[in-house]
């Protein structure tokens, strides 16, 4: 569009602090600068709202003088810190508002109309000092009424109340609007017109509200009005992110969106965006801009339309709580025509808005959104007493509802099974996949929502290289360029040790190096817990021999899956170890016992075929509980899909073959997988394998495996170990004759190492900036295999402010080879060494010579 006008809408976020003040005098003149025709729309001060309903309700009671000095007491605050005088234009309001509450006390109660004046109070008095700012900065400024430029629709009857408190305008573009705001004395070239969001004016000039958010609507409204060339949100958040920063600091930054995957996140749940906004924008093809009004400088999110490429994809885990579910149930509403028709009239009739609908030949639930509607108590239950003239009514909440949103999500459901796991133990109340296609939607308990948000989004938002849509993350656009450097309240100890990792790195070209003190921290926090009575590393997570003496010196035991790890377990000095093979050769059983290991069987196999390597012998068996855990589904070590264990329907076989072979099950072992931070996990874990014990009877051992997560991101707490031992320690108060194993490996060795690589090239491709180091998957390979998330930190340059952001790569001729992706940086040179963290672990142990080059070395230090 080349129109002149553009709409920018702030918040009351945005409009309550003389430093946001002055980011929009500069927002301001920089559209001036481009020639572009200003219009600014915003809200009350932030929190003012929520007064005049305060004062609306002590009014009632003639309790109203604290409230409104308070309301006076906050605008001439925000006054005196933006260095104006707020005179007449000010009083004249508060004198307004104090008259209409005196009325109030006087009669009583509140009309519908009397609160529509109250409210617009708010938008009228912040107006009034943002023209007074503006002029002081410079800036000529039209005050405009915008009772006076948006005229509700009138829609009467049943939707009265509607009408005054949560009305529609009409919002054709109006050349009548744009000849009075180009009239006499608006053609300067500085010139900002301001107006308020929120309210508008009927077709008898009374007062009308917009609905809580209607700012958003009244920006929205002016821009097609205008037929402007763009709408501008500023927000307190720098755009649309794929779920709430404040509550998932790993959300992205959506680039661009189109206006109905907007629509959807902001129906959905998202905060930034009232979803009303969107219908005139997209009706009238008119772009919508979310910014930051504290970060004016940062890109934001742009809505348009035909944004992308249009590629399947979970854009946003969006949440909404408080939802209210109706459920109707009739035996006869299966062949019972216009039910539904009934159903929903008697919702019309109580001004009630229906979102989502499950249907089944004897059920219909839906859901009532609190958005959308007022739900409280009363209407409710007159809602159920005239729909139980027609069925059963039976009222749930208060759930919340959690959607997949993207585009194409049926063509990615297949995808999606891993995620779906994460619903097994939640109580489900209804699925529902859109229409359009651009969402998929479960409505659960309310108090599991904010859980569920941080596990799917970790699990299906993943930005690729060159993403179109996902940006960086909250905390690399949010957090001071210090922090942008992995800073951490308590130094991890490779910062400690900075100008020795250098040394080191200062000599080769790259270097897995390991601390002992962290490795043995580690190995010390485990055996402390009292619920455990045997810690056995699970060595092949970092096999090196110096780490193994320095485990088994500490107290640690050995658990092997190879005769390899065997040997160099033996070598080592091992006194405790755990042999649990899969799918191994005869031989190998043979010699575990010949060595004294304590072996396991995680299949019929070996009993079946080789009964007499058990004949005699105790034996561990591994069980598989039917349920994988884990970050990726190639950890995830338990379930139909996964070749570890034996299954619950084969354990009365296993009985029968052990008796057959005179073998004694002396231990129940179960390992659902890795990278799990629930503690819970480990206590469901013990009751499964205890429950098993009248099966097996001469059980004394239950191993409940490893998999303890390790923080890979900011933000993320580890695992809590005290709370652990609390939860395990209570479990086994109700089995204490049984002994309790544990098998972590990453958790002790990952931290203890980083991998050190020195950068060999950089490149640009457009806006993608890579940086090359001296070695990549050959020594590194969780990224490709698991899309595993390792900090980089630039070590030269540890104190300089992150600078970009950049894919780190390696050398070998694969697209996988890629150690990192859109990682904020400082500005980086050949010859700097680049530190990949908690690389101990699953790192050289899982290495190779691709490509014949030679994987980094490993150094003690």
């Amino acid at each position: 569009m080349n129109s002149p006008w553009i709409v920018l809408k702030f918040g009351g976020t945005s409009v309550s602090t003389a430093g946001n003040w002055h980011n929009i005098a500069r927002i301001l003149h920089a559209r001036l600068e481009e020639g572009l025709r200003p219009v600014m729309v915003h809200s009350a001060l932030s929190g003012v709202t929520d007064l005049l309903e305060s004062l609306l309700v002590e009014a009632q009671g003639g309790q109203y003088q604290p409230l409104l000095q308070k309301i006076e007491a906050r605008h001439r605050a925000l006054a005196q810190e933006l260095g104006v005088i707020a005179g007449r234009e000010l009083q004249v309001h508060l004198d307004d508002l104090g008259q209409i509450a005196a009325g109030v006390a006087l009669v009583g109660e509140v009309s519908d109309r009397m609160r529509a004046r109250v409210m617009a109070a708010g938008e009228i008095m912040a107006t009034v000092l943002g023209a007074l700012y503006l002029r002081s900065q410079g800036l000529e400024v039209s005050w405009i009424d915008a009772r006076t430029v948006l005229l509700a629709d009138t829609r009467r009857g049943a939707h009265a109340r509607a009408d005054v408190l949560s009305a529609i305008c009409d919002f054709a573009p109006d050349p009548e609007l744009e000849r009075r705001l180009h009239g006499p004395g608006h053609e300067q070239r500085n010139l900002v017109v301001l107006t308020q969001g929120f309210i508008a004016g009927d077709e008898d000039g009374n007062t009308v509200l917009l609905g809580r958010g209607g700012s958003d609507t009244s920006a929205a409204y002016l821009a097609a009005k205008l037929s402007a060339r763009r709408l501008e949100i500023w927000t307190d958040v720098p755009g649309m992110f794929s779920a709430n920063p404040h509550l998932t600091p790993t959300a992205r930054l959506l680039k661009i969106l189109d206006y109905d995957e907007a629509q959807e996140i902001a129906s959905n749940g998202a905060k930034v965006l009232h979803p009303r906004c969107l219908l005139p924008v997209r009706q009238y093809g008119i772009p919508l801009h979310v910014f930051a009004t504290q970060m004016p400088d940062y890109p934001g999110t742009v809505i348009t339309r035909n944004a992308g490429e249009g590629a399947a994809q979970v854009k946003a885990i969006a949440i909404k709580s408080g939802i209210t579910l109706i459920s109707m149930e009739s035996p006869g509403m299966w062949h019972q025509v216009g039910f539904l028709a009934d159903a929903f009239q008697v919702f019309k009739e109580h001004g009630l808005s229906v979102d989502l609908v499950s249907t089944s030949e004897t059920n219909v639930t839906v859901s009532l959104d609190p958005g959308a509607n007022a739900l409280d108590v009363g209407i409710v239950e007159e809602l159920v007493a005239n729909l139980e003239r027609l069925c059963r009514v039976q009222v749930i909440g208060p759930c919340a509802s959690l959607s997949l949103v993207g585009r194409n999500i049926r063509a990615i459901l297949h995808k999606l099974g891993g995620a779906l796991e994460l619903f097994e133990e939640q109580k489900i109340y209804l699925v529902s996949q859109a229409a359009n296609d651009l969402n998929f939607t479960f409505v659960i308990d309310e108090k599991q929502g904010e859980r569920l948000v941080h596990q799917l989004h970790d699990l299906l938002i993943r930005a690729s290289a060159n993403d179109q849509v996902l940006g960086p993350t909250w905390e690399q656009l949010h957090a001071p360029p210090e922090e942008n450097t992995t800073r951490r309240a308590a130094q991890p100890w490779w910062q400690q040790q900075r100008e020795q990792l250098l040394q080191i790195a200062s000599t080769r070209p790259a270097a897995f190096v390991y601390d002992t003190g962290t490795l043995l921290s580690r190995v010390s926090e485990l055996r402390a817990m009292r619920s455990i009575d045997r810690v056995l590393y699970a060595m092949k997570a970092n096999s090196h021999p110096q780490i193994l003496q320095r485990v088994t010196a500490a107290g640690a035991g050995l658990e092997c899956v190879s005769r390899g790890e065997l040997e160099r377990a033996l070598t080592a000095g091992a006194r405790d170890i755990l042999f649990t093979p899969n799918f191994a050769p005869r031989e190998e059983y043979a010699f575990a016992y010949e060595s004294g290991a304590v072996v396991t069987l995680d299949n019929l196999h070996p009993l079946r075929e080789w009964p007499d390597i058990f004949r005699g012998r105790e034996v561990f068996v591994r069980v598989d509980t039917g349920r994988g855990r884990g970050h990726h589904e190639h950890v995830r070590t338990a379930g139909a899909y996964s070749k570890f264990g034996i299954p619950l329907a084969e354990l009365e076989e296993l009985g029968q073959l052990a008796l057959a072979a005179g073998a004694s099950i002396v231990g129940l072992h179960a390992h659902p997988g890795s990278g799990i931070f629930d503690i819970h996990s480990w206590a469901e874990t013990f009751a499964q394998l205890s429950g098993l014990r009248q099966q097996f009877p001469q059980v004394r051992t239950l191993n409940i495996g490893g998999g303890l997560a390790v923080p890979e991101r900011p933000g993320q707490l580890p695992v809590d170990l005290r709370a652990l031992d609390a939860v395990l320690l209570d479990a086994r108060s109700r089995h204490p004759d049984c002994k309790v194993w544990m098998e972590p490996g990453r958790y002790i060795a990952a931290e203890m190492g980083v991998l050190l690589a020195r950068v060999t090239q950089l490149k640009g491709k457009g806006e993608v900036r890579y940086i090359g180091v001296a070695t990549g998957m050959n020594s590194l390979i969780r990224p490709a295999l698991y899309g595993a998330h390792h900090e980089i930190v630039n070590l030269t340059r540890l104190d300089e402010p992150a600078h970009a952001t950049f894919n780190i790569v390696g050398p070998i001729c694969e697209t996988g080879d890629q150690l990192g992706a859109d990682r904020l940086l400082p500005i980086t040179h050949e010859g700097d060494i680049l530190l990949i963290a908690n690389a101990g672990a699953y790192g050289h142990a899982m290495s190779s010579n691709y490509n014949l080059r030679a994987p980094a070395e490993e150094i003690l230090i």
